[in-house]
């Protein structure tokens, strides 16, 4: 009797030490990345904007997270479904060459996608980045969470002087703690919504380069203007703390080009109003990837992407947020292939590169369907 209940004890303090374990590896590996909560001077502002409301941001007229509908069939879909949502060979990335970065900034319109929501953008002779992620894993953890499935195009300390990063939203697969603290000490300036200079300055970022703002407020770089724009999405790092920041997009507006990058968002007509006000945009950075028909107004599909870049009197379309991260219920390549397929009835001019890959609007576009090749 003695010994079952010895055993017992034993397993029961195991299961604490291990809960404590457990507990200290998240103060020293997560809890700093969940960033810091809005007060003082920045809630008060954040509570003029018209889109707080009740404590929180909220998207206006309201939009559910998700649809109702048969939830049991998603998680089915989630768990068993048969759809190859890992690239069954490897991506093809180009690297870059580093002297392909000139100091200063040559002038024109030329990007990078390193994969997911991060382009590296080269507007009239200034360099912004667009969400840049580097983890391997985007949750608060290191070694728990969903996978990069190619490698980077380049490792961190080979970028080149980034003058500005945007940022569209706080969710770990677009706000990086570690590329932030690694860029701030480069000197580069954080344009975010409002509350996410919460987060950054829990993480030692230097007020002075910190510009949080509204929707359809407006920083600068330079002879850069960047415009917060709006988005449909939602925000939150910790588990208490959803819709706490704003979500946003982003216009760079230059003297002789027009930037537009979407952040994570759901078809709206917010799109039309931006392309009446700020457009017509030269080349537009369009979320295509990351959808399922029970949550597509935050994340809207491949056609409704084609049709946002038509409504912002898009140039040229470059597709993202897709073939990086496994983080929805679809093939890896389908939001590529009903993008591509909408650009072509549409008459849509697409541009494809490799992750990688420059893409300049001076030359010839890039429209290769590299996907297809991996097999």
């Amino acid at each position: 009797m003695f010994g079952k209940k010895a055993r017992k004890v034993t397993i029961y303090t195991s299961f604490v030490l291990f809960g404590l374990f457990l507990l200290v590896l998240c103060q020293t590996a997560c809890l700093s990345s969940f960033g810091g909560s809005p007060s003082g001077t920045r809630l008060e502002r954040m509570k003029t904007s018209k889109m707080f409301h009740d404590g929180k941001f909220e998207n206006d007229p309201f939009v559910p997270m998700l649809s109702s509908g048969d939830y049991i069939g998603v998680l089915k879909r989630q768990f068993f479904g048969s759809e190859v949502r890992i690239p069954p060979a490897p991506i093809p990335v180009q690297k870059p060459d580093l002297k392909t970065f000139s100091d200063p900034v040559l002038p024109g319109l030329r990007a990078i996608w390193f994969g997911h929501s991060s382009v590296l953008v080269e507007i009239d002779g200034i360099r912004i980045f667009t969400d840049p992620v580097f983890s391997g894993k985007v949750s608060p953890f290191e070694s728990i969470g969903p996978g990069r499935l190619f490698p980077l195009p380049l490792e961190i300390s080979e970028l080149p002087n980034i003058d500005a990063v945007v940022i569209s939203h706080d969710h770990y697969d677009h706000l990086d703690m570690s590329v932030a603290q690694f860029l701030a000490k480069k000197g580069t300036k954080y344009f975010v919504p409002l509350g996410i200079g919460a987060h950054l300055e829990s993480w030692g970022i230097p007020e002075n380069q910190i510009i949080e703002l509204d929707w359809w407020e407006k920083g600068n770089i330079k002879n850069i203007e960047i415009v917060c724009t709006p988005a449909v999405h939602y925000s939150g790092r910790g588990i208490f703390n959803g819709k706490s920041t704003l979500w946003s997009s982003w216009s760079l507006i230059g003297p002789k080009h027009k930037f537009f990058h979407s952040g994570d968002t759901g078809y709206s007509p917010h799109f039309t109003e931006i392309g009446k006000k700020l457009g017509p945009f030269d080349l537009t950075s369009i979320k295509v990837g990351a959808y399922d028909w029970t949550w597509e107004g935050i994340h809207m599909n491949p056609e409704s992407a084609v049709q946002a870049h038509l409504d912002l009197k898009g140039k040229t379309m470059l597709p993202v947020h897709w073939a990086t991260f496994n983080l929805a219920i679809h093939s890896w390549d389908e939001p590529i292939l009903r993008t591509k397929q909408g650009a072509d009835q549409n008459g849509v001019r697409l541009a494809t590169p490799k992750p990688g890959e420059w893409l300049d609007l001076q030359k010839d576009l890039i429209s290769e369907s590299w996907w297809e090749k991996v097999k």
